[in-house]
Parts: structure tokens; sequence; C-alpha cells
């Protein structure tokens, strides 16, 4: 079976490769967009790790002569926007080893855990606090949201080993998936292809900052959090409504981690000045990524970090490899005139449309067509680029329409299993059957649509967005 994962996107590639290029686009473009096209698909197959995938994809460009190795290939790892990725990943390890990201979850628990709601509650606030700091959905939500999850629920017990998931952990589980993704739509740093996205803008002389992105995201962001846990709880709610043990587990818990370290509070006051600076430095022309420069030496400064530490965060390196290789040949794609050609074709077939009527239709079918993928970073890098230069092309408000998009590359992946590693992770612990998956994760799906896309369609117009 994983030969034939290998060979499908090979054959797939080389079979548009040898295709004559459509009216309107040049050969390199052509051929760029046959590899990046097997790429992706090799990537969504999951023939072998993203990075592995994204290696063969650059080595088949520059066989083929369609890049530069020196131009075009190695430069790719000299992004700042992707440094920045990396050095947050490497920040978020001293997050979790300080035992800061538990003493967090346990302590909304604590406060908010006497009902099965409120407990919902404390597990996506928890990931409110934490998804600025730590840019992997995925480390947030198998790294600390699960583990804790799973113990609560177990401790009260609810179990698939014992039939008894539906008690509370089937909610829990969904509240903590969707949770993670309204939280990493939320802010530029809580997953790795929101910068992906951002620099994909750029491309496009798109800016967008920090503070942009996250006050943007403010208001729809919080209606979802207030919405969506309640929303579950009506639409399938847990057994158990009163939940006075959970309480008790928190405070033992927190009992167990002790007072605040010296650690944990250099670790907070860290992120403090971080956020700080992310949210004025351009002001003063200081670089997200040196701020988070300074949050990394600050730590192996104060012994919180290690070399060693750094050294085995392997899926910061891995990051750095495939998000590296993924922006660059999307940005070959626009360099050699296919998003240009693309862009048209679809401009031709909504032409006559309003521009928040065509907008409208492109973010729906940008968020919809998430069935397809296994991951964000594959479908950002597959439709980000190109829908946003029609979004733009057709008079819709730039930053605006680069923001919407952003956001929906995480809260796309509301529906399936497999759409984004958390899923994987959470829906491995058997709580929810897959049928229940996929039908609650469309109902909350289409809320979020709606909630992001009218509340958010006010807040953006008084923020002067459009």
């Amino acid at each position: 079976m994983s030969q034939i994962k290998i060979i499908i996107p090979i054959l797939i590639g080389a079979l548009i490769y040898l295709l004559p290029s459509p009216m309107g686009l040049d050969l390199k473009g052509w051929h760029m967009f046959a590899i990046f096209l097997a790429t992706i698909i090799g990537i969504i197959l999951k023939s072998m790790p993203m990075g592995a995938v994204a290696l063969f994809g650059m080595l088949a460009a520059c066989l083929t002569g369609i890049l530069d190795i020196n131009k075009e290939a190695i430069t790719a790892f000299g992004s700042n926007t992707i440094w920045l990725v990396v050095l947050v990943f490497f920040i978020a390890r001293g997050f979790i080893k300080t035992n800061l990201a538990s003493r967090i979850a346990y302590q909304f628990v604590s406060l908010l855990g006497k009902r099965s709601l409120g407990l919902g509650y404390g597990i996506i606030l928890s990931e409110l606090l934490m998804a600025p700091f730590i840019p992997s959905n995925t480390a947030r939500a198998g790294g600390v949201i699960f583990p804790i999850t799973k113990s609560i629920s177990e401790a009260l017990g609810s179990s698939p080993a014992a039939g008894t998931e539906r008690d509370l952990g089937s909610y829990l589980i969904q509240v903590a998936y969707h949770g993670n993704l309204i939280t990493s739509a939320m802010f530029l740093t809580a997953m790795a292809a929101n910068p992906m996205a951002q620099a994909f803008a750029a491309k496009l002389g798109v800016q967008i900052s920090w503070i942009e992105w996250a006050r943007a995201a403010l208001m729809p962001g919080l209606a979802s959090i207030v919405i969506v846990p309640f929303l579950l709880y009506v639409v399938y709610p847990p057994k158990i409504k009163e939940l006075p043990e959970a309480k008790i587990w928190a405070n033992k818990k927190l009992l167990d981690l002790g007072s605040m370290s010296s650690k944990e509070w250099i670790m907070t006051m860290t992120f403090a000045v971080m956020i700080i600076f992310w949210a004025i430095g351009d002001r003063f022309g200081i670089a997200p990524s040196l701020v988070a420069l300074f949050g990394l030496c600050t730590l192996l400064f104060f012994d919180i970090l290690t070399m060693e530490d750094i050294l085995k965060e392997t899926e910061s390196w891995h990051t750095l490899l495939w998000l590296s290789i993924l922006v660059m040949m999307a940005g070959c794609l626009d360099k050699f005139g296919f998003i240009t050609w693309f862009s048209s074709q679809i401009t031709y077939s909504i032409a006559g449309l309003s521009w928040p009527v065509a907008l409208l239709t492109l973010v729906l079918v940008y968020f919809y067509s998430h069935y397809f993928f296994a991951g964000n970073a594959a479908h950002v890098g597959a439709m980000y680029t190109a829908f946003l230069s029609v979004a733009i092309s057709i008079g819709s408000p730039p930053l605006m329409s680069a923001l919407i998009l952003g956001f929906f590359s995480s809260l796309f992946s509301s529906m399936t299993h497999y759409a984004t590693a958390p899923a994987s992770v959470l829906f491995g612990s058997g709580y929810v059957p897959i049928g229940e998956w996929w039908f609650y994760g469309l109902i909350v799906g289409t809320a979020n649509v709606i909630v992001w896309l009218f509340i958010g369609a006010i807040w953006w117009k008084i923020l002067g967005l459009w």
C-alpha cells in the first residue's frame, strides 16, 4: 500500500507534466504546477513524512530545470516568517517543560469544572491562553489538552473501554478539538500554516502583522468560543451534567504541582514581554522573529531550555523543512505565471457578481473543499494564493480577504477525522465514532462559518477593513 501511495502522485505529476500547457500559460508555469500538485497529493496520501515528500518535490523541480538549486531552492530556508514559527516552537518546549501549560489548564478546571458545560469552557479557555505561545496545534491538543481531557474523563468514570464515553468524555473531546481550531485561527503564531498564509499574502503585496491578525480575529473568535461549547452541549450533550469531583481532581493536581517555581515565573514574564513587543514592535522596526529569538535566548540563559531540548524538538526542524519548501514552490507558481493564469480562469467564472457575493463564494468553496485534504498546510499551499489573488482581482478589500482566508485555514478542519493532526490524536482516543465526528463536525464547522462571516463582517467594518 505504501508503494502505491508513492507511485500515485508521481504518475499524476508526470501525466500533467507531459500534457501541453493550457492557452495563456507559460510551459514553465505548467511544469511547476505539475510538480507542486504531485507534492501536495503525496502529502495528502501520506505516502511519506511531509518533509520527505517536500524534498522529493524540490528535487524534481531542480532536476527538470524548473528551479535553480542556488537561486530558488536553497534560499527558501532563509524566510524570516518561517524562522519565526521555528523559534516559537522551541519556546513552546519551555512552556510545557516548566508545567506552566498544565498549571493553566488545571486552574481553569478548578474554577469552571463544577458542571460539564463549565468544564468545556475551561478546556477551551486553556486553549485560548496557550494558543499565542504554542504555534503547533498538535502540541497544544496532543501534548497538553488531550492528556488532561482524557484524565478528567477517566477520573470521572467516562471511557470507551467501559462503554461510558458519552457520559462526559465524548463531549469534552469534541470541545477540545473545535476549541483547538478556533484558537488556531485567532493568532498568527497559533498554527504553523498561519505564517504560511501570511507569507503567501505578502507575495501578493498584502502585509499582515501579528497584531492585525489578532485584532481582526478577536470578536468572531470570542463569539465562537462562547457559542461552540454550548452548541455541542445542546446537539451532543454529555449524560453527566453535574461534576462535583472535577474541582477536587483539579485542585489535587494543582496541589501536586505546588507553588509556581522560579522557572515558571521567568517563563511567564518572558512570554509577557514577547506579547508586548509582538504588539508594538512594528512601530519601532522590531521584527517578530527578533522578538522570538530574544525569548529563546532568555530561556537558554536561565537554563529553562538547553541545546539538547532544541535539538530534540524534531517537529520544529521538520516544520522548517516542509514549510520552507512549500512556501518556495507556491511562490514559484506565482513567479512563473500559474497563479495569474488560474486566477483569471476563476475570475471569468464569477464575472458579473458583486465583490461581496464573489468573495463569499470563494470563501465557501475554500472552506468545504477541505474534505479533500488531510492537513492544513497542504490545503493552504494548494489554494490560498490562488483564491486570494482572485479575491483581490474582483475588488475585495485585500487585507480583509487575506485575513478571512487565513482564519478559515484553521476553521475548515472541523469536519473530518483526518483534517489535521489534532483530529487524528483526539479521534484516536475512541470517544467519538467516525459518523458522529463527521456529522457534528459539519454542524460546528457551518456554525463557525456563520459566526465568523456575520459577526466578523460587523467587526471588520468597525476596524475599517472594508
